[in-house]
């Protein structure tokens, strides 16, 4: 099959989940070899449902995937399975192949270079950092040398060279590939076009361009739509007035009237049913555990992982937060900022003194806070120390959690759905300590300025790790703990 030729096509494609969970209803699409596109919506619209339809995972329950016989396709997830954690490198890599190959080590050599990852082939993919992760995930794809290549957020958890470095590579990749991300700005840098899944309609818009020619001419549709409506609206009204009038005169004028009705109808059936816009989370505030004086977090001295040996070393530190005061930890991947949050999360910290009583809130990048077996409306109800109907229906709306969804299991949700059932149980626990590891990974760009301002007004402690420089500039940061220097 030669350059630009339709590589997979979508006709009339539904899936649904359950018989009261429609994700898609007749999706129509095409996607050319050689082409980078991009896959954007909601979080929860079916992104990464398209994607387990390309690769067979499931099947659509009308329509037809068509895909030349032959044609490969891998996939780097979102996430590296909590049953593959404990493989090594090596184990890990061989999982991608349905037969044994013999050529292995080289070939795992071979993309560990290409996504800069540089590890042992014995070591355990669980001492592997978020980030580090990331890039196995992605290596694992470009293992299998696939004709498309599918990529499921794939900036979460890197640091800014990783994303650097991965998106040098997908400008250079000669084959096809279809990307899943909420980060605008690494879109743009590669992106030939996008397909929009309208949350709404079920359906799947196709866009030439970027993300921002889309958001143009999405812009430009509703202005049009808007007008023609307000056009129809007034010849509506004036159709309707005439009727009254000769309606009121009686005799030959009242069949005048009924013809003027019938057309104010058809006018009425003209109008357009305008574009809903994706919705964003309310405005919110995390509320603060009340009383909290003096000195909320002391943290005399940490342990990092050194880059070039990968074993730890203790370093000297002068930090004290209090009420109202930020915390920004840095570092590159690998150099141990999640595995320190979560020494002090769980109170064994060297170095690291909390004062009693404080209540910890933590914001997990892998979600492993949440109990996946829960329900949504379990995983809000164990959040309150007395559980408020009211106040949890209110957080859970805010947040777009809607009532089909809290009783759904925390394990069925997509990535983006539990990061924001993560912070409704933020704001309902009042915590005095607030620990945030990448709080932007997986969610919808749309949602992070509503986000920001929340962390920014956040009364109690916070400790911080985010690569996303915007994000974190629009945040009140009282101290920045650099790990690296």
């Amino acid at each position: 099959m030669s350059q630009g030729e339709v590589v997979v096509r979508f006709n009339s494609v539904s899936f649904e989940y359950s018989h009261n969970k429609p994700i898609l209803e007749e999706v129509n699409f095409s996607v050319r070899r050689g082409s980078k596109i991009t896959i954007m919506g909601q979080n929860g619209a079916g992104k990464s449902t398209i994607f387990k339809l390309i690769t067979k995972t499931i099947s659509p329950e009308d329509g037809e995937i068509h895909m030349d016989r032959g044609t490969t396709v891998a996939i780097s997830r979102q996430v590296i399975p909590r049953d593959e954690l404990s493989l090594t490198v090596r184990e890990f890599f061989e999982k991608c192949f349905s037969e044994k190959v013999y050529d292995i080590d080289p070939r795992i050599d071979a993309v560990l270079d290409v996504v800069n990852l540089h590890a042992p082939h014995d070591r355990i993919v669980d001492s592997f950092s978020g980030g580090q992760q990331a890039r196995l995930l992605l290596a694992s794809a470009l293992i299998q040398n696939p004709d498309i290549l599918l990529l499921d957020e794939p900036t979460n958890n890197l640091d800014t060279a990783g994303i650097e470095h991965l998106t040098d590579f997908i400008k250079s990749y000669k084959k096809t590939c279809l990307v899943i991300s909420h980060d605008a700005e690494f879109l743009n840098s590669f992106t030939d076009g996008v397909l929009y899944l309208d949350v709404f309609t079920r359906k799947v818009e196709q866009y030439a361009g970027n993300y921002f020619d889309l958001l143009r001419e999405i812009s430009a549709r509703i202005e049009k739509e808007n007008r023609k409506n307000a056009q129809l609206a007034k010849e509506i009204q004036a159709n309707k007035d005439k009727a009254n009038f000769f309606a009121n005169k009686g005799g030959q004028m009242r069949l005048v009237a009924k013809k003027m009705r019938e057309r104010a109808e058809i006018l009425e059936e003209e109008k357009v049913d305008v574009r809903r816009e994706d919705k964003t989370i309310r405005p919110f505030i995390i509320p603060a555990q009340d009383d909290l004086v003096g000195d909320i977090i002391t943290i005399s001295s940490f342990t990092i992982i050194n880059q070039k040996t990968h074993k730890p070393v203790d370093r000297k530190a002068d930090i004290v937060l209090k009420k109202k005061q930020h915390l920004l930890l840095k570092g590159p991947n690998g150099i141990g900022k999640s595995t320190l949050l979560e020494s002090v999360a769980r109170g064994v910290a060297k170095g690291v003194v909390l004062k009693e009583g404080v209540k910890i809130g933590y914001y997990r990048q892998d979600f492993s806070t949440l109990n996946f077996e829960d329900t949504v409306y379990e995983s809000l109800v164990s959040s309150m120390e007395r559980p408020h109907e009211e106040k949890i229906r209110s957080t859970a709306a805010g947040f777009l959690i809607t009532g089909e969804m809290m009783h759904t299991k925390i394990g069925h949700l997509s990535e983006g759905q539990k990061g924001l059932v993560a912070f409704a149980r933020l704001v309902l626990e009042r915590p005095g300590l607030l620990i945030l590891d990448e709080p932007t990974n997986h969610i919808n760009f749309r949602h992070i300025p509503a986000i920001a301002k929340a962390l920014d007004a956040y009364e109690g402690a916070m400790i911080l790790v985010s690569h996303v420089d915007e994000f974190v500039s629009s945040i009140k940061i009282d101290e920045t703990l650099d790990l690296a220097k």
